[in-house]
């Protein structure tokens, strides 16, 4: 009963978030109730509060994870943003057309993902996107594309999902056989959107989307604003070497690049006035970062937690695979799965029922299901963090997206896992 009720929550609070707009209730507030009315579901029907408390820690340990390397990420791409950091890219890109500006963005994303991972790739080429991109309609198109673009490059890299991460960790793939196998379908599932799209996007941005635009003189030097641009974007490439090299969480790395950041613009804006050097500090980015979208995320995150600790997502899991048996077909639904809830949980779940004895290190299962667990999440706004952050940051909403980006998402999920498949049969894997 309890699980039913649940469920019943999960279900009306996600139909809430979808339904933002019409109903005029932010996604943040209706995340968290629904996040906190699922715990209190499941502790009131719980014969052991203690162990439901200890669940609920557990989880909020892994969460806070990604909440700290969103907050921080967010805070040091804001930082190079205030010092128009961006410029040094943005100026060297000449194009005013649509469509060949689509695939220089879509194809530094997808190169950038496995490098820095997804959900910080698309909060930087997103923050970029806005400094181009002055269309609102072209932008949020463009947007869409980054969040297909960012979690295909992040399927075929073991530092670039979270969930690619957790296979690697747990000795199901290993790093060159992933980028070996995967890499490919991982360029088909973005080369076909972005085909069917660039042919739909017609002519030329408005001129005063690509020249530069008046703004406001924050008083950052060009010295400044090269330092600043260097540091950001050496700090990002860094977290996954600091993860690899110390084994500790992304986001612990993460924060110590904030403090670096910090100290480097309070040692170059040492000598101006507190007025002149406002707008350029780590204190003005923390206040101007979107708190929002970092609430949205832990209560969408929560929740998803709920159903995990009381065994609705292993069940579903579970269910699949005594109901289907056809492995293949039970790793598509999980990719479609987890556009839909968290696919961190539902790849536990499959580490969980598959033992390295059935499928070994290297196995196909394995491969497939890094594929389909990183590019799924695409197919809504809300089944990936890359596209939470693009949400947050761009103001996307759940139905634009599903009308207008969803299909091209899932015609180029489809037609990636179709070329994984055909390649494990031309090679015999």
């Amino acid at each position: 009963m309890a699980t039913t009720i649940i469920l019943v929550i999960f279900f009306i609070g996600y139909a809430a978030i979808a339904l933002e707009h019409p109903i005029k209730l932010n996604k943040a507030a209706s995340a968290l109730i629904t996040g906190v009315l699922c715990w209190t579901v499941y502790i009131i029907s719980s014969s052991d509060a203690g162990k439901v408390n200890h669940e609920l820690i557990e989880h909020l340990g892994e969460i806070s994870g990604i909440l700290f390397f969103l907050l921080g990420a967010m805070t040091v791409v804001e930082l190079i943003d205030a010092h128009d950091g961006f410029e040094v890219i943005t100026n060297r890109i000449k194009t005013t057309n649509k469509s060949k500006l689509l695939w220089i963005i879509c194809s530094l994303s997808f190169f950038l993902s496995p490098v820095l991972d997804n959900l910080t790739t698309a909060i930087v080429m997103v923050s970029l996107t806005r400094k181009i991109i002055h269309e609102k309609e072209t932008r949020l198109l463009f947007c869409g594309m980054i969040v297909i673009a960012a979690n295909a490059g992040g399927a075929w890299s073991p530092i670039g999902d979270v969930t690619t991460t957790m296979l690697w960790i747990g000795g199901q793939i290993t790093p060159i056989q992933i980028i070996a196998k995967v890499i490919l379908p991982s360029i088909i599932c973005l080369v076909v959107p972005l085909i069917i799209l660039s042919a739909k996007i017609k002519g030329k941005l408005q001129q005063e989307s690509i020249e530069e635009t008046e703004t406001i003189k924050t008083g950052a030097s060009e010295k400044d604003k090269t330092i600043v641009f260097i540091s950001g974007i050496l700090i990002l490439l860094m977290v996954p070497v600091f993860k690899t090299v110390t084994h500790l969480p992304p986001f612990m790395g993460m924060l110590l690049g904030l403090g670096i950041m910090w100290i480097i613009t309070e040692i170059i804006h040492s000598g101006k006035d507190t007025q002149d050097k406002n707008f350029l500090s780590v204190m003005y980015a923390l206040r101007k970062i979107d708190t929002p979208s970092i609430l949205f995320f832990l209560g969408i995150l929560i929740s998803v937690a709920a159903l995990q600790s009381t065994g609705v997502l292993a069940s579903v899991a579970r269910g699949l695979d005594t109901q289907i048996g056809n492995e293949t077909i039970i790793v598509s639904i999980i990719g479609v799965l987890s556009s839909i809830v968290d696919n961190v949980p539902l790849v536990a779940a499959a580490m969980g029922m598959y033992t390295l004895e059935q499928y070994p290190p290297d196995h196909s299962f394995w491969q497939f299901l890094a594929y389909c667990a990183g590019t799924g999440g695409s197919i809504l706004i809300i089944g990936s963090a890359a596209g939470v952050a693009a949400m947050g940051i761009e103001k996307i909403e759940f139905f634009w997206y599903l009308k207008k980006i969803s299909w091209l998402a899932l015609i180029g999920y489809v037609a990636g896992g179709l070329a994984f498949l055909m390649q494990g049969q031309l090679f015999g894997y």
